[in-house]
């Protein structure tokens, strides 16, 4: 994707950024006038249909959260979700714990209240969490690693959120 390209009436100003579930962009939104981040699926993963249900599927529970520390969805388009641009820096290298415990604390209101709905992080990591210059932590990145429970006692929760087998690197959830 280039610069000056077009998904629906956003207009794509330059690459922010890319994951395993694809690149981010950031773009105008040219019938609202605002910046915004469109996360856009590979074409490999398009041509999926059971990846592109889950994208759908993801896209919905995402929208589902309302939260001062979880990036807002804004839509949905074809093959890219559409959410919050989040100015900052990502969560890199060591810090004071007095800048520290502010940061731990947003993260886990974030959680927490994604948790309380039966939405889980499955990719959690320091390049996942944006803070912006103010100190608001809004998740950015890696929501699109998520999965539903369904509402089950605790210890069910449990033994669904254990860390499977999987390749990549050793302790972190690839989905």
């Amino acid at each position: 994707m280039n610069p000056q390209s077009n998904i629906a009436h956003y207009r794509i100003l330059s690459k922010l950024g890319e994951g395993g579930m694809g690149a981010v962009y950031r773009a105008t939104d040219t019938k609202l006038g605002r910046d915004v981040a469109i996360k856009v699926i590979p074409d490999t993963f398009a041509a999926d249909p059971a990846r592109m249900a889950r994208f759908t599927r993801e896209a919905h529970l995402l929208a589902s959260l309302n939260h001062p520390n979880i990036a807002a969805i804004y839509g949905v388009e074809e093959r890219a979700i559409v959410m919050e641009l989040v100015e900052g820096r990502t969560l890199a290298g060591p810090m004071p714990v007095e800048d520290a415990l502010p940061i731990a604390r947003q993260i886990a209101e974030a959680l927490e209240y994604a948790h309380e709905k039966g939405i889980i992080h499955r990719d959690l990591k320091p390049g996942n969490i944006m803070v912006t210059p103010q100190g608001r932590v809004p998740a950015r990145a890696g929501w699109s690693c998520i999965l539903r429970l369904p509402a089950c006692t605790w210890r069910a929760r449990w033994r669904l959120t254990e860390l499977p087998k999987s390749e990549g690197v050793p302790g972190r959830v690839r989905c």
